[in-house]
């Protein structure tokens, strides 16, 4: 938990991914289509990802990847990041990180 904690707060945007997950990409594809460029980790190509996974599933992350994290706070996975994409809130926490600046 505590990794997963740094790790969340090292840069305005933080996603956990698995390289293989479409869901993971399709989150991934949005933040840099916003001009976002996010820090991520890819759990299945880290050797302590497992362990990462059962941290963020106690976050409540569920499924656990892709887990998003904007300003060193958890925002949740796919649904929840594409509904504040379509409401506008998304840009809004965005330029609040620091993440967005127009």
């Amino acid at each position: 938990m505590d990794r997963v904690a740094k790790l969340a707060s090292q840069k305005a945007v933080v996603i956990f991914s698995k390289s293989t997950c479409c869901m993971c990409h399709a989150v991934k594809s949005l933040f840099y289509e916003l001009g976002v460029s996010p820090a991520i980790h890819e759990l299945d190509e880290d050797s302590r990802g497992k362990e990462m996974e059962r941290a963020l599933a106690r976050l409540g992350c569920s499924p656990a990847v892709p887990a998003v994290f904007i300003g060193g706070k958890f925002v949740g996975s796919a649904n929840t990041v594409m509904t504040y994409h379509l409401s506008g809130s998304l840009k809004r926490m965005l330029k609040d990180a620091g993440a967005l600046w127009l």
